[in-house]
Protein backbone atom coordinates (compact mmCIF):
# COMPACT_ATOMS: atom_id res chain seq x y z
CA UNK A 1 0.00 0.00 0.00
CA UNK A 2 1.40 3.94 -0.66
CA UNK A 3 1.88 6.36 1.14
CA UNK A 4 -0.82 8.51 -0.48
CA UNK A 5 -3.42 5.61 -0.28
CA UNK A 6 -2.39 4.71 3.77
CA UNK A 7 -3.04 9.01 4.18
CA UNK A 8 -6.57 8.43 2.77
CA UNK A 9 -7.08 5.44 5.19
CA UNK A 10 -6.33 7.36 8.14
CA UNK A 11 -8.56 10.29 6.84
CA UNK A 12 -11.58 7.24 6.33
CA UNK A 13 -10.59 6.32 9.98
CA UNK A 14 -10.69 9.62 11.17
CA UNK A 15 -14.82 10.58 10.07
CA UNK A 16 -15.38 6.92 10.72
CA UNK A 17 -14.10 7.37 14.54
CA UNK A 18 -15.52 11.08 14.75
CA UNK A 19 -19.54 9.58 13.37
CA UNK A 20 -19.28 7.30 16.40
CA UNK A 21 -18.84 9.95 18.74
CA UNK A 22 -15.38 10.00 19.73
CA UNK A 23 -13.40 12.84 21.18
CA UNK A 24 -12.47 14.51 18.04
CA UNK A 25 -9.83 16.50 19.46
CA UNK A 26 -7.84 12.58 20.88
CA UNK A 27 -8.47 10.81 18.09
CA UNK A 28 -6.75 13.54 15.99
CA UNK A 29 -3.86 13.09 18.14
CA UNK A 30 -3.67 9.20 18.84
CA UNK A 31 -3.94 8.98 14.78
CA UNK A 32 -1.60 11.80 14.32
CA UNK A 33 1.09 10.02 16.47
CA UNK A 34 -0.01 6.00 15.38
CA UNK A 35 0.31 7.08 11.64
CA UNK A 36 3.17 9.33 12.46
CA UNK A 37 5.21 6.34 13.61
CA UNK A 38 4.49 4.10 10.48
CA UNK A 39 5.68 7.28 8.38
CA UNK A 40 8.82 8.15 10.70
CA UNK A 41 9.61 5.11 11.45
CA UNK A 42 13.63 3.56 10.96
CA UNK A 43 14.98 -0.07 11.70
CA UNK A 44 16.79 -0.33 14.94
CA UNK A 45 15.21 3.23 16.42
CA UNK A 46 14.62 2.84 19.91
CA UNK A 47 10.49 3.54 20.54
CA UNK A 48 10.77 7.17 21.56
CA UNK A 49 13.66 8.13 19.47
CA UNK A 50 10.98 8.27 16.53
CA UNK A 51 10.20 11.80 15.17
CA UNK A 52 6.19 11.79 15.80
CA UNK A 53 6.90 12.46 19.26
CA UNK A 54 9.00 15.74 18.68
CA UNK A 55 6.43 16.56 16.57
CA UNK A 56 3.50 16.49 18.78
CA UNK A 57 5.39 17.78 21.72
CA UNK A 58 6.60 20.74 18.88
CA UNK A 59 2.93 21.19 17.98
CA UNK A 60 1.67 21.06 21.62
CA UNK A 61 4.16 24.77 22.37
CA UNK A 62 3.41 26.70 18.79
CA UNK A 63 -0.69 26.48 19.68
CA UNK A 64 -0.06 27.44 23.33
CA UNK A 65 1.90 30.00 22.62
CA UNK A 66 0.26 31.50 19.60
CA UNK A 67 -0.84 34.91 20.28
CA UNK A 68 -4.10 34.93 18.09
CA UNK A 69 -5.54 32.30 19.93
CA UNK A 70 -5.04 34.11 23.35
CA UNK A 71 -8.24 36.21 22.53
CA UNK A 72 -10.33 33.02 22.99
CA UNK A 73 -11.06 32.77 26.01
CA UNK A 74 -10.73 36.64 26.45
CA UNK A 75 -13.66 36.76 24.35
CA UNK A 76 -15.28 34.04 25.40
CA UNK A 77 -15.10 35.08 29.00
CA UNK A 78 -16.91 38.25 27.63
CA UNK A 79 -19.53 36.79 25.90
CA UNK A 80 -20.81 34.50 29.12
CA UNK A 81 -20.79 37.43 31.47
CA UNK A 82 -23.16 39.86 29.15
CA UNK A 83 -24.91 36.67 28.63
CA UNK A 84 -25.32 36.69 32.52
CA UNK A 85 -26.08 40.45 32.84
CA UNK A 86 -29.77 39.58 32.67
CA UNK A 87 -30.38 42.68 30.03
CA UNK A 88 -31.82 40.66 27.40
CA UNK A 89 -34.89 40.89 28.40
CA UNK A 90 -35.15 44.61 28.75
CA UNK A 91 -33.12 44.58 25.36
CA UNK A 92 -35.94 42.68 23.40
CA UNK A 93 -38.71 45.10 25.35
CA UNK A 94 -37.20 48.60 24.52
CA UNK A 95 -36.44 46.81 20.58
CA UNK A 96 -40.02 45.65 20.64
CA UNK A 97 -41.72 48.89 21.46
CA UNK A 98 -39.51 51.04 19.11
CA UNK A 99 -40.11 48.44 16.41
CA UNK A 100 -43.83 48.33 17.27
CA UNK A 101 -45.26 49.83 14.14
CA UNK A 102 -43.38 47.60 11.77
CA UNK A 103 -44.95 44.85 10.06
CA UNK A 104 -43.75 41.49 11.85
CA UNK A 105 -42.50 43.86 14.89
CA UNK A 106 -42.03 40.75 17.12
CA UNK A 107 -40.22 38.60 14.54
CA UNK A 108 -38.10 41.86 13.69
CA UNK A 109 -36.53 42.95 17.43
CA UNK A 110 -35.85 39.44 17.92
CA UNK A 111 -33.80 39.26 15.03
CA UNK A 112 -32.23 42.82 15.75
CA UNK A 113 -31.69 41.56 19.01
CA UNK A 114 -30.22 38.34 18.33
CA UNK A 115 -27.85 40.50 15.52
CA UNK A 116 -26.88 43.06 18.64
CA UNK A 117 -26.54 39.95 21.10
CA UNK A 118 -24.35 37.91 18.51
CA UNK A 119 -21.82 40.69 18.41
CA UNK A 120 -21.20 40.83 22.24
CA UNK A 121 -21.32 36.76 22.65
CA UNK A 122 -20.55 35.02 19.63
CA UNK A 123 -22.19 31.46 21.37
CA UNK A 124 -25.02 30.16 19.25
CA UNK A 125 -26.26 27.90 21.85
CA UNK A 126 -26.61 30.72 24.37
CA UNK A 127 -28.26 33.17 21.62
CA UNK A 128 -30.87 30.81 20.71
CA UNK A 129 -31.51 29.41 24.17
CA UNK A 130 -32.13 32.71 26.09
CA UNK A 131 -34.33 34.35 23.06
CA UNK A 132 -36.09 30.65 23.32
CA UNK A 133 -36.93 31.50 26.47
CA UNK A 134 -37.53 34.75 26.44
CA UNK A 135 -38.71 35.86 22.32
CA UNK A 136 -40.02 32.62 21.55
CA UNK A 137 -43.41 31.50 24.08
CA UNK A 138 -44.29 35.60 23.21
CA UNK A 139 -44.44 35.24 19.36
CA UNK A 140 -46.23 31.87 19.96
CA UNK A 141 -48.71 33.76 22.27
CA UNK A 142 -49.39 36.92 19.91
CA UNK A 143 -50.34 33.98 17.46
CA UNK A 144 -47.13 34.07 15.18
CA UNK A 145 -47.01 30.97 12.98
CA UNK A 146 -45.09 28.84 15.26
CA UNK A 147 -42.62 27.82 12.09
CA UNK A 148 -41.74 31.15 11.09
CA UNK A 149 -41.20 31.92 14.99
CA UNK A 150 -38.85 28.96 15.30
CA UNK A 151 -37.04 29.93 11.84
CA UNK A 152 -36.55 33.25 13.56
CA UNK A 153 -35.09 32.51 16.60
CA UNK A 154 -32.66 29.29 15.40
CA UNK A 155 -31.21 31.89 12.70
CA UNK A 156 -31.01 34.87 14.55
CA UNK A 157 -29.55 33.14 17.12
CA UNK A 158 -26.63 31.76 14.73
CA UNK A 159 -25.55 35.21 13.13
CA UNK A 160 -22.87 34.90 16.59
CA UNK A 161 -20.99 32.34 13.83
CA UNK A 162 -20.06 35.32 11.24
CA UNK A 163 -21.03 38.59 12.70
CA UNK A 164 -17.56 40.23 15.26
CA UNK A 165 -16.04 39.20 17.57
CA UNK A 166 -16.73 35.34 15.89
CA UNK A 167 -14.20 32.78 17.72
CA UNK A 168 -14.85 31.14 14.20
CA UNK A 169 -13.19 33.99 12.43
CA UNK A 170 -10.06 34.16 14.89
CA UNK A 171 -9.98 29.71 14.57
CA UNK A 172 -10.24 30.46 10.74
CA UNK A 173 -7.40 33.33 10.59
CA UNK A 174 -5.12 31.19 12.76
CA UNK A 175 -5.69 28.52 10.30
CA UNK A 176 -5.25 30.60 7.05
CA UNK A 177 -2.46 32.96 8.58
CA UNK A 178 -4.58 35.72 8.08
CA UNK A 179 -4.84 38.98 9.93
CA UNK A 180 -7.90 38.42 12.25
CA UNK A 181 -8.38 42.37 12.26
CA UNK A 182 -9.20 41.94 8.60
CA UNK A 183 -11.20 38.81 8.44
CA UNK A 184 -13.00 41.16 11.30
CA UNK A 185 -13.64 43.86 8.98
CA UNK A 186 -14.44 41.59 6.00
CA UNK A 187 -17.10 39.81 7.58
CA UNK A 188 -18.78 43.02 9.34
CA UNK A 189 -20.78 44.25 6.33
CA UNK A 190 -21.73 40.49 5.33
CA UNK A 191 -23.15 39.58 8.36
CA UNK A 192 -25.25 42.80 8.89
CA UNK A 193 -26.42 41.93 5.14
CA UNK A 194 -27.36 38.20 6.48
CA UNK A 195 -29.33 39.95 9.00
CA UNK A 196 -31.09 42.36 6.97
CA UNK A 197 -31.95 39.88 4.29
CA UNK A 198 -34.02 37.88 7.41
CA UNK A 199 -35.84 40.90 8.46
CA UNK A 200 -36.58 41.83 5.18
CA UNK A 201 -38.05 38.00 4.40
CA UNK A 202 -40.03 38.08 7.61
CA UNK A 203 -41.76 41.59 6.92
CA UNK A 204 -42.60 40.76 3.46
CA UNK A 205 -44.41 37.47 4.81
CA UNK A 206 -46.29 39.83 7.79
CA UNK A 207 -47.25 42.24 4.60
CA UNK A 208 -48.36 39.24 2.27
CA UNK A 209 -49.55 36.63 4.67
CA UNK A 210 -50.39 39.10 7.88
CA UNK A 211 -52.12 35.42 9.27
CA UNK A 212 -48.25 34.35 10.39
CA UNK A 213 -47.13 37.22 11.47
CA UNK A 214 -50.47 39.40 13.91
CA UNK A 215 -49.76 42.78 14.60
CA UNK A 216 -49.52 44.15 18.36
CA UNK A 217 -52.44 45.08 20.07
CA UNK A 218 -52.10 49.11 20.24
CA UNK A 219 -52.06 49.06 23.97
CA UNK A 220 -49.18 46.14 24.67
CA UNK A 221 -47.04 48.14 22.52
CA UNK A 222 -47.59 51.59 22.89
CA UNK A 223 -45.46 54.02 24.66
CA UNK A 224 -44.18 57.78 25.19
CA UNK A 225 -41.23 58.95 23.50
CA UNK A 226 -39.48 59.62 26.77
CA UNK A 227 -40.28 56.29 28.47
CA UNK A 228 -39.09 54.67 24.86
CA UNK A 229 -35.48 56.65 24.99
CA UNK A 230 -35.38 55.98 28.73
CA UNK A 231 -35.79 52.07 28.09
CA UNK A 232 -33.43 52.76 25.32
CA UNK A 233 -30.89 54.21 27.35
CA UNK A 234 -31.13 51.91 29.75
CA UNK A 235 -30.61 48.18 27.93
CA UNK A 236 -28.78 49.19 24.68
CA UNK A 237 -26.92 52.34 25.18
CA UNK A 238 -24.46 50.29 27.33
CA UNK A 239 -24.26 47.19 25.45
CA UNK A 240 -23.64 49.42 22.39
CA UNK A 241 -21.03 51.39 23.88
CA UNK A 242 -19.02 47.84 25.23
CA UNK A 243 -19.34 46.57 21.64
CA UNK A 244 -18.11 49.46 19.57
CA UNK A 245 -15.88 50.12 22.05
CA UNK A 246 -14.01 46.39 21.48
CA UNK A 247 -14.79 46.17 17.64
CA UNK A 248 -13.76 49.99 16.75
CA UNK A 249 -10.30 49.59 18.97
CA UNK A 250 -9.48 46.74 16.47
CA UNK A 251 -10.72 47.91 13.18
CA UNK A 252 -8.60 51.33 13.85
CA UNK A 253 -5.79 49.69 14.92
CA UNK A 254 -6.19 50.98 18.39
CA UNK A 255 -5.40 47.71 20.49
CA UNK A 256 -4.90 44.13 19.25
CA UNK A 257 -7.66 41.24 19.25
CA UNK A 258 -6.33 39.93 22.56
CA UNK A 259 -5.87 43.81 24.16
CA UNK A 260 -9.11 44.56 22.97
CA UNK A 261 -11.08 41.48 23.82
CA UNK A 262 -9.21 41.86 27.56
CA UNK A 263 -10.99 45.20 27.86
CA UNK A 264 -14.39 43.82 26.71
CA UNK A 265 -13.65 41.09 29.10
CA UNK A 266 -13.39 43.39 31.91
CA UNK A 267 -15.84 45.71 30.67
CA UNK A 268 -18.75 42.80 31.01
CA UNK A 269 -18.04 42.14 34.17
CA UNK A 270 -18.72 45.96 35.04
CA UNK A 271 -21.97 45.78 33.15
CA UNK A 272 -23.07 42.97 35.40
CA UNK A 273 -22.12 44.72 38.02
CA UNK A 274 -24.42 47.85 36.99
CA UNK A 275 -27.37 45.23 36.23
CA UNK A 276 -26.83 44.21 39.98
CA UNK A 277 -26.54 40.67 38.27
CA UNK A 278 -22.83 40.21 39.18
CA UNK A 279 -22.45 37.54 41.62
CA UNK A 280 -19.10 35.09 42.58
CA UNK A 281 -21.93 32.40 41.52
CA UNK A 282 -21.74 34.22 37.86
CA UNK A 283 -18.45 34.58 37.22
CA UNK A 284 -17.31 31.03 38.65
CA UNK A 285 -19.41 29.99 35.99
CA UNK A 286 -18.29 31.73 33.14
CA UNK A 287 -14.96 31.26 33.99
CA UNK A 288 -16.15 27.61 33.64
CA UNK A 289 -17.40 27.50 30.67
CA UNK A 290 -14.41 29.89 28.85
CA UNK A 291 -12.03 27.34 30.13
CA UNK A 292 -13.63 24.02 28.98
CA UNK A 293 -14.60 25.83 25.83
CA UNK A 294 -10.79 27.22 25.21
CA UNK A 295 -9.29 23.99 25.88
CA UNK A 296 -11.58 21.57 23.55
CA UNK A 297 -10.48 24.44 20.86
CA UNK A 298 -6.49 24.59 22.10
CA UNK A 299 -6.66 20.57 22.28
CA UNK A 300 -8.22 20.67 19.00
CA UNK A 301 -5.83 23.00 17.25
CA UNK A 302 -2.86 20.38 18.55
CA UNK A 303 -4.63 16.98 16.85
CA UNK A 304 -5.17 18.74 14.24
CA UNK A 305 -1.65 20.01 13.28
CA UNK A 306 -0.58 16.59 14.28
CA UNK A 307 -2.30 15.17 11.91
CA UNK A 308 -2.44 17.12 8.78
CA UNK A 309 1.26 17.37 9.57
CA UNK A 310 1.37 13.44 9.17
CA UNK A 311 -1.06 13.46 6.44
CA UNK A 312 0.84 15.96 4.10
CA UNK A 313 4.03 14.15 4.80
CA UNK A 314 2.41 10.86 3.77
CA UNK A 315 0.85 12.57 0.51
CA UNK A 316 -2.60 12.47 0.89
CA UNK A 317 -2.95 16.58 0.67
CA UNK A 318 -1.03 16.08 -2.49
CA UNK A 319 -3.05 13.55 -3.77
CA UNK A 320 -6.35 15.40 -2.88
CA UNK A 321 -4.97 18.75 -4.42
CA UNK A 322 -3.71 16.58 -7.85
CA UNK A 323 -7.36 14.97 -7.97
CA UNK A 324 -9.01 18.04 -7.54
CA UNK A 325 -6.91 19.80 -10.00
CA UNK A 326 -7.69 17.20 -12.52
CA UNK A 327 -11.14 17.53 -12.52
CA UNK A 328 -10.03 21.12 -14.60
CA UNK A 329 -12.36 23.25 -12.60
CA UNK A 330 -12.42 26.96 -13.05
CA UNK A 331 -12.69 29.50 -10.06
CA UNK A 332 -16.60 28.82 -9.67
CA UNK A 333 -16.62 24.95 -10.04
CA UNK A 334 -13.48 25.09 -7.09
CA UNK A 335 -15.70 27.73 -5.36
CA UNK A 336 -19.28 25.37 -5.35
CA UNK A 337 -16.99 22.04 -5.14
CA UNK A 338 -15.51 23.46 -1.48
CA UNK A 339 -18.91 24.98 -0.05
CA UNK A 340 -21.05 22.11 -1.10
CA UNK A 341 -18.65 19.40 0.90
CA UNK A 342 -18.57 22.44 3.30
CA UNK A 343 -22.34 22.05 3.57
CA UNK A 344 -22.56 18.22 3.95
CA UNK A 345 -20.02 18.28 6.47
CA UNK A 346 -21.92 20.38 8.48
CA UNK A 347 -24.40 18.12 8.92
CA UNK A 348 -22.59 15.49 11.11
CA UNK A 349 -20.06 17.68 12.86
CA UNK A 350 -19.22 21.31 14.88
CA UNK A 351 -18.15 24.37 12.78
CA UNK A 352 -14.75 23.17 14.99
CA UNK A 353 -14.41 20.40 13.70
CA UNK A 354 -14.37 21.59 9.81
CA UNK A 355 -12.34 25.05 10.47
CA UNK A 356 -9.76 22.81 11.88
CA UNK A 357 -9.45 19.65 10.19
CA UNK A 358 -11.41 20.08 6.32
CA UNK A 359 -10.90 23.94 5.79
CA UNK A 360 -6.99 23.34 5.33
CA UNK A 361 -6.89 21.11 3.20
CA UNK A 362 -8.90 23.58 0.51
CA UNK A 363 -6.58 26.24 1.52
CA UNK A 364 -3.38 25.78 -0.12
CA UNK A 365 -5.65 25.36 -3.72
CA UNK A 366 -7.18 28.94 -2.94
CA UNK A 367 -3.75 30.58 -4.93
CA UNK A 368 -4.37 28.39 -8.06
CA UNK A 369 -7.95 29.58 -8.56
CA UNK A 370 -6.96 32.95 -7.55
CA UNK A 371 -9.37 33.01 -4.39
CA UNK A 372 -9.37 35.54 -1.86
CA UNK A 373 -8.94 33.49 1.77
CA UNK A 374 -10.55 36.33 2.91
CA UNK A 375 -13.69 35.75 0.81
CA UNK A 376 -12.89 31.82 1.12
CA UNK A 377 -13.36 32.53 4.90
CA UNK A 378 -16.27 34.73 5.05
CA UNK A 379 -18.18 32.27 2.66
CA UNK A 380 -17.07 29.34 4.94
CA UNK A 381 -18.18 31.22 7.96
CA UNK A 382 -21.83 31.92 5.93
CA UNK A 383 -22.11 28.27 5.47
CA UNK A 384 -21.72 27.19 8.73
CA UNK A 385 -24.61 29.10 9.07
CA UNK A 386 -26.54 26.00 7.59
CA UNK A 387 -24.74 23.50 9.61
CA UNK A 388 -27.06 24.78 12.67
CA UNK A 389 -30.04 25.11 10.39
CA UNK A 390 -30.26 22.02 8.25
CA UNK A 391 -32.06 18.86 9.39
CA UNK A 392 -31.09 16.13 10.64
CA UNK A 393 -28.06 17.62 12.51
CA UNK A 394 -29.88 21.40 12.85
CA UNK A 395 -28.14 22.09 16.61
CA UNK A 396 -29.77 24.84 16.91
CA UNK A 397 -33.24 23.52 16.71
CA UNK A 398 -32.56 20.99 19.19
CA UNK A 399 -31.03 23.68 21.47
CA UNK A 400 -34.38 25.44 20.88
CA UNK A 401 -36.81 22.45 21.55
CA UNK A 402 -34.93 21.93 24.73
CA UNK A 403 -36.84 24.80 25.88
CA UNK A 404 -39.75 25.18 23.40
CA UNK A 405 -43.20 24.01 25.03
CA UNK A 406 -44.00 20.68 24.72
CA UNK A 407 -47.10 21.41 22.12
CA UNK A 408 -43.74 22.79 19.28
CA UNK A 409 -42.78 19.37 17.52
CA UNK A 410 -39.51 19.15 16.21
CA UNK A 411 -40.60 18.85 12.55
CA UNK A 412 -42.19 22.48 12.90
CA UNK A 413 -38.95 23.80 14.01
CA UNK A 414 -37.02 22.08 10.86
CA UNK A 415 -39.56 23.76 8.70
CA UNK A 416 -39.11 26.99 9.97
CA UNK A 417 -35.50 26.77 9.56
CA UNK A 418 -35.70 25.59 5.91
CA UNK A 419 -36.71 29.37 4.56
CA UNK A 420 -33.86 30.98 6.32
CA UNK A 421 -31.95 28.00 5.02
CA UNK A 422 -32.38 29.26 1.52
CA UNK A 423 -31.93 32.89 2.67
CA UNK A 424 -28.57 32.30 3.90
CA UNK A 425 -27.53 30.75 0.27
CA UNK A 426 -29.00 33.33 -1.20
CA UNK A 427 -26.40 35.81 0.57
CA UNK A 428 -23.79 33.75 -0.20
CA UNK A 429 -24.18 34.01 -4.14
CA UNK A 430 -24.70 37.85 -3.67
CA UNK A 431 -21.22 37.93 -1.78
CA UNK A 432 -19.58 35.47 -4.46
CA UNK A 433 -20.90 37.75 -7.24
CA UNK A 434 -20.25 41.02 -5.54
CA UNK A 435 -17.01 40.57 -3.69
CA UNK A 436 -16.94 44.28 -2.76
CA UNK A 437 -19.24 43.39 0.35
CA UNK A 438 -16.26 41.54 1.80
CA UNK A 439 -13.35 43.43 0.51
CA UNK A 440 -14.36 46.87 0.81
CA UNK A 441 -13.96 48.07 4.67
CA UNK A 442 -10.56 46.40 4.90
CA UNK A 443 -9.18 47.78 1.84
CA UNK A 444 -10.69 51.14 3.38
CA UNK A 445 -9.29 50.82 6.52
CA UNK A 446 -5.73 49.37 6.12
CA UNK A 447 -4.85 49.76 2.31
Amino acid sequence: MSDPVVALVMLGILVGTIMIGFPVAFTLMALGVAFGYYAYWQPDQAFFDNRVFYLLTQNTFTVMSNDALVSIPLFLLMGYMVERANILDNLFASLQIALRRVPGSLAVATLATCALFATATGIVGAVVTLMGLLAFPQMLKAGYDTRLASGVVCAGGCLGILIPPSIMLIVYGAQASISVVKLYAAALLPGFLLAGLYIVYVIGLALFRPGTAPALPREKGDADWRTLLGMLARSFLPLALLILSVLGAIMFGLATPTEAAAVGAFGAVLLAAAYRSFTWQALREAVFLTSRTSAMVCWLFVGSSTFASIFAYLGGEGLIKELVLGMNLGPVGFMLLSQFIIFLLGWPLEWTEIIIIFVPIFLPMLGHFHIDPLIFGVLVALNLQTAFLSPPMAMAAYYLKGVAPKHVLLTQIFNGCLPFLVIVIICMAIVYVFPAIVTWLPNALYN
